[in-house]
């Protein structure tokens, strides 16, 4: 088989192709079925770009190297959390023999368009220079190589290479829906964001001119950096009438937009990711009339359960794959619309205020990635590989540290590891050392016999390790542990036996120890508090369980996990916005899991409604800050006569600074958190010396 779109360059899994293999080879040096191309832009799919701006906590230090790093890891650049990738723009660097003979009209110098996904092409990314948040794309130096086969097409001339490359991604939907739809038609378009939108809007228009009726509808966190208004204008020139409504709650937004006009549409596109958009287009679509799903993550098999669900016959329609002849379609649309696109560009550059993605598509997205092993919840890529690897030390029968912050979780991997290690049919011993009185440890232990010592047991009593033989004992907070009752540990961690207090038969055990500290316990080594033979006895592997702070995407997951379990524990039924999930997503969380389950609770029974919203995860996160600031209050006009107004509004002022710039931890996010621009808090935080 001819080699014309890449199998050569995988490198794993082997039998794969470029665009399911984990791995290709971007080496620089091409064959003869290969171009190689100078790249200068990336554009990268939205839900990927958004993902990774989330991960890296809008940092774009951090986006950058992140990018940087799943290019090196993979030899393209290919999410592995939203499986997704993108486009490329560059110029011809080097063409590869058979490749020239095939495409003669692409010579060395062309600047081109790669318009198939980058999940399937080798790229290498020597440095991004600077990132458009508007248009999710990249400035770089490095080289994409595309094969015989890859889609491409010389750029566009007067063309701006931010919205061609966007709408260049949706090519074949744009074309599909032209050819679909029929004169006097009543048309609506969910959009998910304005460029996409407009030339959606500019399809139908292209293929009915007036002889038809658009509704435009987007949800109120599409419009990106942009105001109502703005987008509005830049709307009306197209569509027949635009309206802003929370596509989250779809029966509230049918019921908003039917008061104005109760007819329901003929056709329907729907180009929102939101979960809630498949109910709303499912509602505003008359019987027997079209709904177009330009993605398969916009609920379209759901749509069609609903539309049963409501014995409402709807055709429905997914997006189209790429065909050659769909960019020439949407070069030509860009073109008639280029003056109201470049006026959006306008708009963007002119626009100070720095880009903000929904919270509402940011928790969906966390939310839908969520996986389960047991009752082990996560979401986060860091939290796979962690149980990637727990689950792999589970099959080896040896002794495991395991290492993290206070309420991170260590009990729930030790639950993974019991349930998936060939001891899961016996017990699972759970000590907390620091919990044990010193003279009462060596009984707790190891056991004694009848009489012993002055209060024993008539019968005597089995110690842990007895209770735990042929299981697992778990031992945490070892620390806390005496350096006698170390010693006496490491005997039987290495013989397998001991003798009870009191007693004179050895008693043999067979015990998988696995300890938890959450001060790393090679650090007590160094301090002189904890035996180094016990620790390398106990040190066989070492698992660290970051804290939540560094797997944010995990807090959207657990949250809802928590919430579930008290409904049902209450017999209510919550729920949480998506401003309260990204709220709770962007607090630290020093006291990690355990905090936040806490949190959760007291929230639930401190809401009196069924919607849990930000003000409401506000109140319980802040609690402290204004329990401190109404103490302080209430002790000044104790005990004073008189009232220094000005001082008290700077001291409040200087706690709220300091609260802030805490919790968020950058100047940036703690000025977005008081509603204030960075300059400002930069001099209150210089006048207070903070």
């Amino acid at each position: 088989m001819k080699d014309t779109f890449g199998i050569s360059r995988v490198i794993e899994p082997k039998g794969a192709i470029p665009v399911t293999a984990w791995k290709i080879d971007n080496r620089r040096e091409i064959n003869e079925r290969e171009i190689r191309i100078n790249t200068r832009l990336v554009h990268m799919e939205k839900s990927s770009f958004e993902q990774i701006c989330y991960e890296c906590g809008y940092d774009e230090d951090r986006i950058k190297a992140k990018i940087i790093d799943i290019v090196q890891k993979r030899g393209k650049l290919h999410n592995p959390f939203t499986d997704s990738g993108g486009m490329v723009y560059g110029k011809i660097e080097e063409i590869g023999k058979v490749f020239k003979e095939n495409r003669p009209w692409y010579n060395v110098g062309d600047e081109v368009l790669c318009n198939t996904t980058i999940t399937s092409v080798p790229l290498f990314i020597e440095k991004i220079e600077s990132i458009d948040y508007n248009y999710g794309e990249l400035i770089i130096k490095g080289y994409t190589i595309l094969f015989e086969n890859s889609p491409m097409f010389i750029k566009p001339e007067g063309l701006a290479l931010n919205y061609t490359m966007t709408t260049l991604d949706e090519a074949g939907s744009i074309y599909t829906i032209n050819t679909m739809v029929k004169l006097g038609m009543r048309v609506l378009i969910i959009g998910k964001d304005l460029v996409s939108t407009m030339v959606y809007i500019g399809s139908v228009k292209k293929a009915l001119g007036e002889n038809c009726y658009i509704l435009t509808i987007m949800d109120n966190e599409a419009c990106g950096s942009l105001t109502y208004k703005q987008v509005e204008t830049v709307i009306l020139k197209y569509a027949d009438r635009f309206r802003i409504v929370d596509v989250t709650n779809p029966i509230e937004a049918v019921e908003e937009i039917m008061q104005e006009d109760s007819h329901l549409m003929d056709f329907t596109i729907n180009c929102e990711d939101l979960s809630g958009s498949e109910v709303l287009s499912v509602l505003m679509t008359k019987e027997k009339g079209s709904l177009y799903f330009t993605n398969l993550r916009n609920g379209y098999s759901k749509a069609i359960l609903i539309a049963e669900s409501m014995g409402k016959e709807i055709t429905t329609y997914s997006l189209d794959q790429y065909y050659e002849g769909y960019d020439n379609f949407t070069i030509q649309l860009l073109t008639e619309m280029r003056m109201d696109l470049d006026e959006i560009n306008n708009m963007y550059e002119s626009n100070k205020t720095a880009y903000t993605f929904g919270d509402k598509a940011t928790a969906q997205r966390n939310l839908n990635k969520t996986n389960r092993i047991d009752d082990f919840v996560f979401a986060s890529p860091v939290t796979k590989n962690l149980a990637d690897q727990v689950i792999n030390i589970a099959n080896y029968d040896c002794n495991v540290i395991i290492q993290g912050e206070t309420g991170v979780g260590k009990e729930k991997i030790l639950e993974l590891i019991h349930k998936n290690s060939n001891r899961k049919s016996n017990s699972c011993i759970k000590i907390n050392c620091a919990t044990i009185q010193e003279n009462l440890a060596e009984s707790e232990f190891f056991g004694y016999e009848a009489g012993a010592f002055t209060g024993a047991q008539a019968g005597g009593k089995k110690g842990y390790f007895e209770l735990a033989n042929n299981g697992i004992l778990f031992l945490d907070e070892i620390g806390q542990l005496s350096p006698a009752l170390q010693s006496k540990l490491l005997r039987v961690i290495q013989e397998g036996s001991f003798y009870r207090i009191g007693g004179t038969k050895q008693i043999n055990v067979n015990v998988r120890v696995i300890c938890a500290n959450n001060i790393p316990i090679h650090k007590l080594v160094e301090e002189g508090k904890f035996r180094e033979d016990l620790y390398y006895r106990l040190n066989i592997c070492s698992i660290d369980v970051p804290p939540l702070r560094e797997r944010r995407e995990d807090i959207y997951c657990l949250a809802e996990s928590f919430l579930a379990k008290y409904n049902k524990q209450y017999g209510i039924y919550k729920e949480l916005t998506g401003d309260a999930l990204k709220r709770l997503a962007s607090y630290d969380w020093p006291g990690n899991v355990r905090e936040l389950e806490n949190k959760m609770h007291r929230i639930i029974i401190n809401t009196s409604i069924n919607r849990i919203d930000i003000a409401d995860v506000d109140m319980i996160i802040n609690e402290n800050i204004y329990s401190d600031i109404a103490f302080d209050l209430k002790t000044s006009f104790r005990n004073s006569a008189r009232i220094n107004f000005a001082e008290i509004i700077e001291s409040q002022e200087k706690k709220l600074l300091e609260y802030a710039l805490k919790q968020e931890g950058s100047t940036r996010k703690a000025a977005s958190y008081l509603n204030m621009t960075q300059a400002q808090l930069m001099r209150k935080k210089q006048k207070y010396g903070l």
